[in-house]
């Protein structure tokens, strides 16, 4: 059993030894092989080297754009809505003032202006009739008015006239009868005394005597009736008669009060009702004339004399490929149809990158040539410059911010066309006499700027002080002289390459700052910053090349997120032609160290 064991475990015993003796030889290759890449990268980094230069350096920054009139005039369909071109003059054709440049098609509008005709005809009848009925109602009113004055009037005099007169003769009147009876009745009273005695005396019959008596009591109730009638006056027909005649004043009153009111009412309204006839009838006019001018709008003449250019040459859409003007062809309103350049300047429009933006400012020189015309530069001034970022580009990719500078070319007015592309240099500042060095051989560390000078077989690190850069070469303040050699790849520990420095303003700042402006505020470390941008990092490799990983070993792109891959992208593809070709060769060179 013994045996047995000793038999099993030799095997295993001498495969443990085999395995100890390979991971041994492993380790002590990878240390061989490592010193042997250090030892390799120091000779070449060694070798990577720049003669400091001294001599004339340009500062400036260089875009293209597109040439264009400086001063022209835009032809734009006032059409409403949407038209058809008819006509259009040929693009490039020489126009005087006065000449057809777009017929549009005014059909439509030709049918509109029959019926809003009509419809101004009618207006003006309801217009006419809203006036005259204005003068009845304002007729009708005052007869109205006049009518209840009157009854008013008449009611206060019946008022008065019973009060005053009536009733007074009423009351007399009864009073004259009752006066009469009671003379009457003393006379009949009188007689019948009489008879009574002549009666007795046997002068009168009994029938005369009879007669005498009846007389009497006839005479009585004549009194009576007449006293009856007096109070009957005085206590109810008089306070009747009072409070009818009281009333019908006080309605007379209430009457005219209404009267006015209605009238009133009825002229107001009358009133509105013209104001409205009349507003319909002036807005049916205004439609009629814009209609009319609508259709002059159709025939577009030349305001000036100057050459025919089609609005849809000079605009490029990355949406959709934009018609060209022709006949047929439908355009909305407002929509720029031609242009006319009114004199014979030019100007250039370019986009100049954000990290390039503190550099330049208004009235700088700048150097412009065209790429239809080889050989021929031209010599220029920045006018403008845009003080947003442009939309559609920001839009294409958010992490491209570019701004719209404009820029004034002088003379050109023979040989420059509108729409050439053109190449602008902006001449931000020359030294006839700078030392300089390329970009990528400053770095910062721990705050300072420093380059790597070789010296003796060694390379040593050295403070320096900048000024401003190309995006080539960078301006050298003080920290070397002509000829000293320095590395053109500094170490990668140590690869934070610094950004150029801001230049003064156009309000009388100097072109160029010394190295404490720009340690605090142009050269800031990337270190603890979440997204490093162009001016603090070097720019990333060409997307096409396997830059270097996050180990320093070319090809290893494993541990990049997609995220920053796509951030490293787009950061190359909003570099300038130099820059590009720069982080191409600093990629170049750190795949060579890391072979």
């Amino acid at each position: 059993m013994a045996e047995r064991d000793r038999q099993l475990s030799s095997p295993r015993k001498r495969l443990i030894w085999k395995s100890g003796a390979i991971v041994l030889a492993a380790a002590v290759l990878a240390v061989a092989i490592g010193r042997s890449v250090l030892r390799g990268s120091e000779d070449r980094s060694r070798q990577a080297l720049f003669a400091v230069v001294e001599g004339p350096l340009t500062i400036s920054v260089t875009e293209s754009g597109t040439v264009q009139p400086r001063e022209q005039v835009i032809i734009k369909s006032e059409i409403e809505g949407s038209t058809t071109v008819l006509y259009v003059i040929p693009e490039g054709t020489r126009v005087k003032d006065g000449d057809l440049l777009v017929e549009l098609d005014g059909s439509k509008l030709e049918d509109a202006k029959l019926d809003q005709e009509i419809r101004v005809q009618n207006a003006e009848a309801a217009f006419v009739s809203a006036r005259e009925n204005l003068e009845v109602v304002r007729n009708q009113a005052e007869s109205d008015i006049d009518k209840a004055v009157l009854a008013s009037t008449f009611a206060v005099e019946d008022l008065k006239k019973y009060t005053k007169g009536e009733y007074p003769n009423q009351v007399k009147e009864f009073e004259a009868r009752i006066t009469l009876a009671e003379e009457n009745l003393q006379r009949a009273e009188d007689e019948l005394h009489w008879s009574r005695i002549l009666s007795e005396e046997k002068y009168l019959s009994e029938s005369e005597l009879k007669a005498d008596e009846l007389a009497v009591n006839k005479t009585r109730l004549d009194l009576e009736l007449a006293q009856n009638n007096l109070a009957l006056l005085k206590d109810y027909t008089h306070k009747r008669t009072l409070d009818q005649l009281e009333s019908d004043v006080k309605q007379g009153e209430m009457a005219l009060e209404r009267t006015r009111r209605k009238a009133s009412a009825d002229v107001i309204q009358a009133e509105a009702s013209l104001k409205a006839k009349e507003s319909e009838f002036a807005r049916q006019q205004e439609k009629l004339q814009k209609t009319s001018d609508q259709i002059e709008k159709t025939r577009i003449t030349a305001p000036m004399d100057g050459i025919v250019i089609y609005a849809t040459s000079t605009k490029v859409s990355w949406r959709r490929n934009i018609e060209p003007l022709d006949e047929g062809q439908q355009v909305r309103e407002r929509e720029e149809l031609i242009y006319l350049p009114t004199g014979s300047s030019f100007k250039a429009e370019i986009k100049v990158h954000e990290s390039s933006l503190k550099k330049i400012r208004l009235g700088l020189p700048v150097r412009l040539t065209m790429d239809a015309l080889p050989g021929k530069a031209f010599q220029g001034t920045v006018v403008t410059i845009a003080p947003l970022p442009d939309a559609q580009s920001m839009f294409m990719n958010p992490d491209l911010k570019v701004y719209t500078t404009k820029i004034h070319i002088e003379g050109g007015a023979d040989v420059l066309r509108s729409g050439m592309t053109c190449k602008a240099e902006i001449i931000v500042h020359h030294y006839p006499s700078a030392i300089y060095v390329p970009i990528q051989s400053v770095v910062r560390i721990n705050g300072q700027t420093t380059t790597f000078v070789e010296r003796g077989g060694r390379i040593d690190p050295r403070p320096v002080e900048i000024g401003l850069d190309n995006n080539r070469m960078v301006h050298i303040v003080s920290g070397l002289k002509p000829l000293e050699k320095v590395l053109l790849a500094p170490p990668l520990e140590s690869s934070i390459v610094v950004r150029e420095p801001e230049v003064g303003t156009a309000s009388g700042g100097s072109p160029e700052r010394g190295p404490e402006a720009g340690a605090s505020e142009g050269l800031q470390p990337a270190a603890g910053r979440d997204e490093p941008g162009p001016a603090t990092e070097p720019p990333p490799p060409d997307p096409g090349t396997s830059p270097p990983g996050r180990h320093g070993r070319g090809g290893d792109r494993e541990d990049l997120s997609p995220e920053e891959r796509q951030r490293r992208r787009q950061r190359f593809e909003s570099m300038s032609p130099d820059e590009r070709e720069a982080a191409r060769q600093r990629g170049r060179r750190m795949r060579q160290q890391t072979d």
